[in-house]
């Protein structure tokens, strides 16, 4: 077979998987904490890194060895992001909301890329089953199958590094001439990542069935 019409597919497919709402609205809540541009490309970074790994590690073992993924693991897995979600958007809501000389919010005078890598991988794990089983129904080949899953968290990771300067390069423009905005964006995006982890948390826990006796996961 031609791998490059593959992991070029991975790659694109990785660069829109970054988009996702929940992706988006949980890294917009961090990069708000900053408002300089090289920063905020650091979390998509580290977001992104977060993502492959956990996505590249329990992807390749579920094509590896040929895992059966429960519907009831599959949806722990993104009640995973439910929570990380939650805890974003509280982080920004009761978290300090002034910025300090170095232009970031968490009073350390660093990005917080440490939690940007955590949520992540809490990201990468939710999504790591739904892609691999995806990536088997059409790549035979264990080899290419990890290969794919590579490229396509790699992709991922540029695309989330787009997304957090793109977001960045306004929100900086904007905070230097309305010091107050930076707070403005900071609870704004802090409680929509808060509203958006509570939908998720009913829909994951109780529509989809994960606290419920019988449990329905569709991968996606």
């Amino acid at each position: 077979m031609n791998p490059l019409p593959l992991l070029a597919l991975g790659l694109v497919l990785g660069l829109r998987h970054a988009a996702d709402p929940d992706h988006v609205v949980a890294v917009t809540a961090i990069t708000a904490r900053t408002r300089r541009v090289t920063p905020a490309a650091l979390l998509g970074a580290a977001w992104g890194l977060g993502h492959t790994l956990t996505l590249f590690v329990v992807g390749a073992a579920i094509v590896l060895f040929n895992w059966v993924v429960p519907p009831r693991v599959g949806l722990a897995l993104e009640f995973v992001v439910a929570v990380a979600l939650v805890t974003v958007g509280l982080w920004n809501l009761r978290g300090r909301h002034d910025h300090d000389d170095a232009g970031l919010g968490d009073g350390t005078g660093r990005p917080p890329t440490g939690k940007a890598f955590v949520v992540g991988m809490a990201h990468g794990l939710a999504g790591s089953a739904a892609v691999a089983l995806l990536v088997l129904a059409t790549v035979r080949d264990p080899a290419w199958a990890c290969a794919y899953l590579l490229v396509f968290g790699l992709g991922t990771l540029l695309g989330m590094t787009i997304v957090t300067t793109g977001f960045a390069m306004p929100l900086s423009a904007v905070t230097r001439r309305w010091g107050g905005s930076a707070r403005i964006l900071r609870i704004a995006t802090g409680a929509l990542s808060l509203l958006l982890g509570a939908w998720l948390v009913y829909q994951v826990g109780w529509r989809d069935g994960l606290f419920l006796s019988i449990p329905r996961w569709t991968p996606q």
